[in-house]
């Protein structure tokens, strides 16, 4: 009995540094967005850390439509980062999981 958990204990372990790799190469991944109109680009990465904005000139003349143009790209830029962050982190621990006899988690 004490074997089986010692094992699970190490899977767990082993399933965390994965987890932790995974985080920091999640850095390196970079997120592309942009307006329709190209006006406006976001770079992120997958873990949603913003590394660059470039914003077209003629959209500073307009605050409005510049503010909007940021939350449009921004959000559209999280939510596929966020898409590319859970997918990644998810299969790791799914992966690294030791099979627990009643907790299925991961179906």
């Amino acid at each position: 009995m004490f074997g089986d958990l010692m094992g699970m204990v190490g899977k767990l372990k082993e399933a965390q540094k994965k987890i932790e790799e995974t985080k920091k190469r999640l850095d390196t991944v970079l997120i592309d967005e942009q307006s329709n109109d190209g006006k406006l680009k976001i770079t992120l990465t997958a873990n949603r850390t913003i590394k660059s904005i470039e914003i077209d000139g003629s959209l500073l003349q307009d605050k409005e439509q510049l503010e909007d143009y940021l939350v449009i790209v921004v959000n559209k830029a999280i939510e596929k980062a966020t898409q590319v962050n859970e997918t990644e982190l998810g299969a790791v621990a799914k992966e690294g999981m030791p099979s627990i006899p009643g907790m299925d988690l991961f179906k």
